[in-house]
């Protein structure tokens, strides 16, 4: 079973960035695995924002392209996103898992957007 840690979030202002983390651990070989950041915001279900295949090929819902990008270091066993233009409706909780979601959920890192 693969376990995840997520870091990196707080309060930002309107048009601001953060850089999320997710450490990844466990059996399975990081390298080997597809990644995916999701996000759950207050009364909503948890959605996918971003994922990234173990070849480095991205993609974006439609309401982060051109803002979010996905990254991973393959040596570190992490996976980050890099969020720029930051507006008030991406405040929610923001988690990794593989994609598709088969790993155990972490705890998830808390983005705030609001002035």
């Amino acid at each position: 079973q693969v376990q995840f840690v997520e870091s990196g979030g707080g309060l930002v202002q309107p048009g601001g960035s953060l850089r999320l983390s997710c450490g990844a651990s466990g059996r399975s070989i990081f390298s080997n695995l597809a990644m995916g950041w999701h996000r759950q915001a207050p009364g909503k279900q948890r959605e996918l924002v971003a994922h990234i295949n173990t070849g480095g090929a991205t993609n974006y819902a439609d309401s982060v392209k051109g803002r979010f990008t996905i990254s991973r270091d393959n040596s570190k066993n992490t996976v980050y996103l890099q969020m720029n233009s930051l507006k008030p409706e991406d405040t929610a909780v923001y988690y990794c898992n593989t994609y598709p979601p088969f790993g155990t959920w972490g705890q998830g890192t808390q983005v705030t957007v609001s002035s």
